[in-house]
């Protein structure tokens, strides 16, 4: 079992090639490059989460709004999913988000995507709206996206 005691470290353009391994294995329609160099050229918050022996286990990147945070990708290793570091992501994520003043996080989920959209529930989120055509598919086709938001409450620390 990996361990991922090494931590969170702010995503860098060096980390892109390995973010962008985890992201095509992840996903049906990946990100491209150019999303992931765009977001950080933006100064969006991003982090990598590495085991010790410095592994890239997995990625989140989110938008900072007024008094929100709007998680726009979270990603692991498939091997990696299962274990509990999707709900440790999102606990840095929500910290984080608390430390900017934010009082809510909002992230999208593929309508299909039932295992994501349970995990989410899990962790609190409400399912509060759709939003038609919101993802890409194949051969040109468009998937609904189920919008999703966790109301932040306590300490910043």
């Amino acid at each position: 079992m990996t361990d991922p005691q090494s931590g969170f470290q702010a995503m860098q353009v060096s980390d892109l090639a390995e973010v962008l391994a985890i992201e095509q294995a992840a996903y049906p329609v990946p990100w491209s490059k150019g999303n992931f160099i765009d977001s950080l050229a933006a100064g969006y918050p991003a982090l990598v989460l590495r085991d010790q022996q410095g592994l890239m286990l997995g990625y989140l990147l989110a938008l900072k709004g007024p008094d929100e945070m709007h998680l726009l990708n979270l990603a692991l290793l498939p091997e990696q999913q299962g274990r509990g570091l999707a709900r440790l992501m999102l606990d840095e994520l929500c910290r984080l988000s608390r430390q900017h003043c934010c009082d809510s996080l909002w992230l999208e989920v593929r309508q299909s995507n039932l295992r994501a959209r349970r995990f989410y529930q899990r962790y609190g989120f409400e399912e509060v709206g759709m939003r038609p055509a919101y993802y890409p598919v194949l051969q040109g086709q468009r998937e609904d996206a189920v919008l999703m938001n966790l109301t932040l409450a306590g300490d910043p620390a």
